[in-house]
């Protein structure tokens, strides 16, 4: 339970945000339910940002039908707004984790403990802003694998045990704005889209 004035109201949703964190992270185990969810907090581990914008410019010169290569620099622009935002509001709030808040008999901790800095998830900020950068414009098939990228990290978050919904609600909306907030500097910059 955070400790700050009126995040019952914005954070603890009445209890909610306890009970569906435990509902998504008791949903499943197994090494394949383990190893899925492992998976998918590497995969959007903020630290791997250079391979996927390295990935996404080789993409996007070699087959620019697929992908933009302005999407590509939109995700360069949005990956600074995010880190900034995210950084900031870790550290200024500092709000406790699952293992802290519910302790180590309640949350089902999949990699090392996290015990603070728990709003907003980093990893799903970085998904979302990876996915809200890259889809305009992209091709279907592409824009449906960058949806289920973001969601896969999402989830996987709650599913390690390292994030509350909040948190991960809260993260996707960074990304989302971030990736926004990007575009909107390009055009303003003369790099609208074709």
């Amino acid at each position: 339970m955070s400790t700050l004035p009126g995040s019952h109201l914005w954070y603890d949703w009445g209890g909610l945000n306890h009970r569906l964190f435990l509902w998504i992270n008791h949903a499943g185990s197994g090494w394949t339910w383990d190893h899925l969810a492992a998976w998918g907090a590497l995969a959007g581990d903020h630290r791997h940002y250079p391979l996927w914008a390295a990935l996404a410019l080789a993409l996007a010169l070699k087959r620019p039908a697929l992908l933009s290569p302005r999407a590509v620099l939109c995700l360069l622009v949005a990956y600074l707004v995010d880190a900034l935002f995210v950084g900031s509001i870790k550290a200024w709030l500092d709000m406790p984790r699952p293992l802290m808040v519910l302790g180590p008999a309640a949350v089902h901790v999949i990699g090392p403990p996290l015990l603070w800095r728990s709003f907003p998830s980093g990893h799903s900020a970085f998904a979302f802003s990876v996915m809200a950068s890259l889809s305009p414009g992209a091709h279907w098939a592409l824009r449906g694998l960058l949806v289920v990228f973001a969601l896969w990290v999402a989830w996987s978050r709650i599913a390690v045990g390292a994030h509350f919904p909040v948190d991960v609600l809260g993260g996707a909306l960074i990304g989302v704005a971030s990736a926004w907030l990007a575009s909107r500097t390009l055009d303003l910059a003369g790099y609208a889209r074709r």
